[in-house]
This record gives C-alpha cells, structure tokens and sequence, in this order.
C-alpha cells in the first residue's frame, strides 16, 4: 500500500519524538514530502484557475490574505494561492510540527556558515 505525502508527513510528526539521532534525515525526508505536496496543489491550482484573467487572480489572492498586485507574473499569483491553501491541509501543518521541533533541538537543513 503506497502512502499518502499527507499520511507519511503525520508519520514523520509522530516519529519525532524518538528520532533522536535521526533528526537530520527526518527533517530532509518531511522537506522533500512537503515540497512534492505544494507541487502538487501547485498543479491543481493552476488547472483551476490558470485561464482567469490577471485581475481575478490579484482578487483571488488578496482574498486568500497572500500579497499580489497587477504587476505580479501570473505564475506568482497562481503559486501565492497555491501556498495560502496548502499552508492549510494537515501535510504542512504536520511539516511545521517537524521543523518547530527539529529547531527547538538545534537541527536545521541550512547549513551554519
């Protein structure tokens, strides 16, 4: 049975806790989940609301609280209502878990210089 990237995100979430030396690779794997589930909406997005006119999609992310304006490229404006409703689902909701947590026990995937 193949996993959801929403399922194995809350995997990852509730395997922080004992990850202990794990971390690093926990938190790489839930990035990797967590930027091929915003891909996907991504894509959905655009399927949905690629063909309005630039105007609606300027209302359609003031509506969604995300910044745009009529000089922003299309592709910004479809990305910012990709990102308002993904922020939403439980997959990035469990993704901020992670790095919340991962951050409280100093493990980031930027490198300190």
């Amino acid at each position: 049975m193949m996993t959801t990237t929403t399922q194995r995100l809350l995997d990852l979430a509730a395997a922080v806790p004992a990850s202990h030396d794990a971390d690093l690779l926990l938190l790489r794997e839930a990035s990797e989940l967590y930027q091929q589930g915003l891909q996907e909406l991504r894509q959905n997005i655009e399927a949905r609301f690629g063909a309005l006119p630039t105007a609606d999609l300027v209302a359609a992310t003031a509506a969604a609280g995300m910044p745009g304006d009529e000089s922003s490229e299309r592709t910004e404006l479809l990305l910012l209502l990709a990102l308002a409703e993904w922020e939403l689902t439980p997959a990035a909701m469990a993704y901020a878990q992670i790095t919340e947590d991962a951050a409280r026990r100093g493990v980031c995937l930027i490198p300190e210089e």
